[in-house]
């Protein structure tokens, strides 16, 4: 995962030749000449995208957030604009956008780096914005068990954008909340209002 240790989905892989032959007959069935130059190695190439942009199914999430640290910090700690890339288990078109996370540690804290690929193995398979919101609270929750978990994240969807209502530049936003930030708004405010910073 960029930036981070790499994976690829070995499923993808073991599954080559299949997923060229459809790759090639879903273009034959949408009206495109296979044989033509430009598309000879479609195939092979979206055969090899998906290894990379579904890698998600290949890691358990909770594994990457690796070693966690004693440390007795109390304080909001914030990971801002994560830049994720997912597809859409509707349409199976990309969407894209930055994640937000904030937590109050309860004794034990993650490295940060370990936050940004938290949000790369939950998004790089077919997913909905929800899901991911809430999937990374819920890791965060389970693994660090820290006072309080929030997340935001915001994305651009091109089965919204490019299909559909064609509202190109709309952005989803969704939040997931845990701990004191659903019982204390002074929290959940503090974390939007540096967010904006």
């Amino acid at each position: 995962m960029a930036g981070a240790k790499d994976y690829n989905n070995s499923w993808v892989g073991s599954n080559r030749e299949q997923i060229e032959y459809h790759v090639r007959e879903i273009l034959k069935l949408i009206g495109e000449n296979v044989e033509r130059e430009g598309l000879l190695e479609t195939p092979a190439r979206v055969t090899r995208m998906y290894e990379e942009i579904f890698a998600g199914y290949e890691v358990d999430p909770r594994d990457v957030l690796g070693v966690t640290f004693d440390e007795q910090h109390e304080e909001l700690v914030i990971v801002k604009d994560i830049v994720y890339y997912s597809q859409c288990e509707h349409h199976m078109a990309p969407f894209f956008g930055k994640a937000h996370i904030g937590y109050i540690p309860s004794g034990k804290i993650a490295g940060l780096s370990k936050l940004a690929r938290l949000v790369e193995a939950i998004t790089r398979k077919l997913q909905v914005q929800e899901r991911i919101t809430s999937q990374i609270a819920d890791i965060l929750d389970e693994v660090l068990k820290p006072n309080g978990v929030m997340v935001v994240v915001e994305g651009e969807h091109l089965c919204m954008c490019a299909r559909g209502v064609k509202k190109p530049g709309s952005k989803t936003v969704t939040s997931a909340v845990r701990g004191q930030f659903r019982q204390s708004a002074a929290l959940r405010s503090e974390f939007l209002e540096l967010l904006k910073r």
